[in-house]
Parts: C-alpha cells; structure tokens; sequence
C-alpha cells in the first residue's frame, strides 16, 4: 500500500531513531503529522492534546528540532504520530537514545496512549518495563515467533526470565 492510503486507514510508524525534520522547528514537525483531512479538521484539539501530553514541546515549538535533547525529540516523535490522528500506532524502540528518568515517563505515556483507545505495537528493548505496561508480550528471534502470551505469566515463566531477563 501507498503511505497515504496506510495513513488514510489511521496506522501511524513512530520510527526508531525518531526520524524528524532536524532542520524544522517543534511546531512545523507537528504540523506536519496532521497530513490526512481528518487530521487537518481536528489540528487544533489534537495540537493541544500533544502540548497537554507534552507541555516541553509547547515550550519549545519554535526551536529547531535537531537541538532537542534525545528524550525531547523523542516526545516529538510521538507527538507528531499522534498529530495524524491514528487507529493504531507501533512505536520502534522508544526507549533507545534517552536518558533514563526519561524512559519512565516515554512508557508512560504510551500506556496513557493504549487507555485512550488507540491500539499500540510497542517494539522494545526494555523487555520488563515493556510488558508491565503492555496487555500481551510476543518474542521474535531471528524472524520467527518464538513465544506469546499474556505479559504478566511471561514475566511469572522462569524460561522466558532465565531466557530473556537474565534472571
């Protein structure tokens, strides 16, 4: 599918590595993610939703993107996702690159994100804080599917803890 029609269906990519306009301010990358006419009819409310989640941004909106901090760019990143009014988001890693009081507060929201609605991937190498916050847990090794199931009896199985946690 073309990105337009996959935007169009409401699935929204919040990149590892946060792959934003570096050269664009706070406010221009938000703009930005209100690219769908739903989006662009809801700018506003979901302008002041990112700045409510995120009031560092509103802070910041006129300051070049490429001059945030990694946790700042970070929340950019999410903030310009969910300017795009999505259905379903997978967020790529959200955790990398931040410092850690930050990644506390990143998960955080994407829990808030997932109470609200909208249905989230959550792609992490933060295994435990990632299925504390999440509903089902899949383990993927080399492509293959290697183990599922609900995140807190993942965390209980002493295989996936020896395995995974290092437990």
């Amino acid at each position: 599918m073309a990105t337009y029609d996959i935007l169009a269906r409401g699935i929204v990519h919040v990149p590892e590595g946060r792959q934003l306009f570096h050269d664009m301010t706070v406010q221009e990358n938000l703009d930005l993610g209100a690219f769908s006419k739903q989006a662009k009819k809801q700018f506003r409310q979901s302008l002041q939703k990112v700045f409510a989640m995120f009031p560092r941004l509103e802070e910041r909106k006129y300051q070049v993107a490429g001059t945030l901090s990694g946790g700042e760019q970070q929340m950019l990143a999410i903030g310009r996702g969910l300017m795009s009014i999505p259905k379903c988001i997978m967020f790529d890693e959200p955790s990398l690159g931040i410092a850690p009081n930050l990644v506390e507060q990143i998960l955080a929201v994407v829990q808030q994100i997932a109470h609200e609605g909208i249905t989230v991937i959550l792609v992490e190498q933060e295994v435990k804080k990632a299925l504390k916050i999440s509903d089902r847990g899949y383990v993927i090794e080399s492509g293959r599917l290697v183990m599922r199931g609900k995140s807190q009896e993942l965390l209980a199985d002493p295989d996936f803890q020896r395995t995974y946690l290092g437990l």
